[in-house]
């Protein structure tokens, strides 16, 4: 119940009546700061070309120290919807595009009876918890689940096709949402916290950790730090020729003749013949 508790406070936080409303930005890790929430990433691609199946979105979060979403209840799944709609509110550019989450089926399943039953989370969570739209999961060849996210769609008759969930084929290409273990303190080289408004969280905030932007540039400066320093030094030199040459202009050449001539008239003595 502590759990169900927290992850609804959760998402109040990020959104909720009288409290501050943070825009969640794709490929961003979003941390709650108690040490009770994990940290979540959602991952949308514009691009249609640009999206992965379930094995490249699996992998990419595995990568990070992360897994692909497991859902524990109804409250954590509210509070990934509380997410995404922070991610495609209006002005964001971004439309229809289903996510993938860990929940698969592996091996040849049953197309009957069974077969829901069959599904598992890529984590290893045992959580029980579904939220298939009507007449899903629909088995056969289709053994990797999305978490629909198609607003412009016209509803069917589960109603509006959001947040439901489908078994899609696993080599389709769609969005993905990652999740990892609380970070009290990120070590992300950018981060920012938001605190909420609400009467009686003390120190309820949450840390939204960029890491997109700081090592890219890390990445393209050092490998040009010789170039620079190459062109430092030339600078370096050529300036001290130039102001070498200057001074040398300015002092008397040794061999330079030290006569001179009067400015008086001189009266030449007269001769006779």
């Amino acid at each position: 119940m502590s759990r169900v508790v927290s992850l609804l406070l959760g998402a109040a936080l990020l959104c909720g009546h009288g409290v501050f409303c943070r825009r969640v930005v794709s490929g961003q890790k979003v941390c709650f700061a108690d040490l009770k929430h994990p940290c979540y990433k959602m991952a949308y691609f514009h691009e249609l070309s640009s999206r992965v199946s379930f094995q490249e979105a699996r992998l990419a979060c595995e990568s990070e120290g992360g897994a692909l979403l497991s859902l524990e209840n109804e409250a954590e799944q509210k509070l990934i919807e509380s997410m995404l709609q922070n991610l495609t509110k209006p002005g964001t550019g971004i439309s229809d595009g289903d996510f993938w989450i860990g929940l698969w089926r592996n091996g040849e399943g049953q197309t009957f009876g069974a077969c829901p039953d069959l599904y598992q989370w890529s984590d290893g969570s045992g959580s029980q918890y579904r939220n298939w739209y009507t007449d899903e999961p629909s088995c056969g060849s289709e053994k990797c689940v999305v978490m629909y996210h198609q607003p412009t769609a016209n509803p069917g008759l589960g109603g509006p096709y959001l947040y439901q969930w489908n078994d899609d084929r696993c080599n389709m290409k769609h969005n993905y949402i990652c999740k990892y273990e609380p970070e009290i303190n990120p070590t992300s080289p950018v981060e920012k916290t938001y605190f909420t408004n609400q009467p009686g969280d003390t120190h309820q905030n949450v840390v939204v950790t960029e890491a997109g932007i700081i090592p890219n540039l890390i990445y393209v400066v050092i490998p040009t730090i010789p170039l620079l320093l190459l062109i430092l030094v030339a600078f370096g030199t050529c300036c001290f020729q130039m102001l070498h040459k200057s001074k040398g202009r300015t002092k008397t050449s040794p061999t330079q003749s030290t006569l001179w001539i009067s400015k008086s008239t001189r009266k030449e003595s007269g001769m006779e013949v």
